[in-house]
């Protein structure tokens, strides 16, 4: 569930978190306000992004890297996002899966190039929890059946020998669950991105950007800030 839409969070289609500039007002928001205001802007661009021309705007790069810091990165789909974090499923043995199990901190970008005057990006920043086993067989049960076979069939990021090789294991699972629901391999689950920072970045001609970052501190204290382009 998102928050409800907040001032400075909902920007409309010709405004931007910069059109929302705070009020003089006694009191000043609060941790939950400004946090609520970032997961209420990224609400209202996720649902222009939907309306728009964008083929897979759910779509997000995620960034990882390796224990000893090596970076990869791969774009794969958000499936659910509200206050605790953001949501991806994946098999945890494949390589981003490892990655994250051995340093769970993670880098989330979406880009929405056909938004507003030169696209929208946004950046995430935080901690990896896996989602609850009943989140993720609640998400698993609603998947295409084909692709609930799909996760039994792929070791994910393994050498294959052949793409017959894989067929084969298609075929494998579809006979093994002839007849009946297909359950969520043990191996596959949800990872939630626990949010420290979150950018807005608002593309502008002759690269005259406008960028917005929302950074918890280590005492839980959210502030929002302006940044150069």
């Amino acid at each position: 569930m998102h928050r409800g839409i907040l001032s400075c969070g909902a920007c409309t289609q010709q405004q931007t978190c910069g059109d929302n500039k705070p009020k003089s007002s006694s009191k000043k928001p609060t941790m939950t306000d400004l946090y609520a205001a970032a997961l209420s802007t990224f609400a209202a661009l996720y649902e222009e992004a939907k309306g728009s021309a964008e083929l897979e705007p759910n779509a997000m790069t995620v960034a990882t890297a390796d224990s000893s810091g090596r970076p990869s990165a791969r774009t794969v789909l958000l499936k659910a996002f509200d206050e605790r974090g953001f949501v991806f499923y994946t098999h945890l043995d494949s390589h981003k899966g490892r990655e994250l199990q051995a340093n769970p901190h993670a880098a989330l970008l979406f880009l929405w190039r056909s938004l507003r005057e030169a696209g929208i990006q946004v950046r995430i920043e935080g901690g990896v929890e896996r989602v609850s086993d009943s989140e993720a067989d609640a998400y698993f049960a609603s998947r295409p059946r084909m692709s609930q076979i799909g996760a039994w069939a792929s070791l994910q990021s393994r050498t294959l020998a052949s793409r017959e090789e894989f067929d084969a294991r298609v075929a494998m699972a579809e006979s093994s669950f002839a007849g009946r629901d297909v359950p969520r391999p043990e191996g596959w689950s949800g990872l939630r991105v626990v949010p420290r920072r979150i950018e807005f970045w608002y593309g502008a001609q002759f690269r005259l950007h406008e960028r917005w970052c929302y950074e918890v501190d280590a005492d839980g204290q959210w502030s929002k800030r302006l940044l150069f382009p």
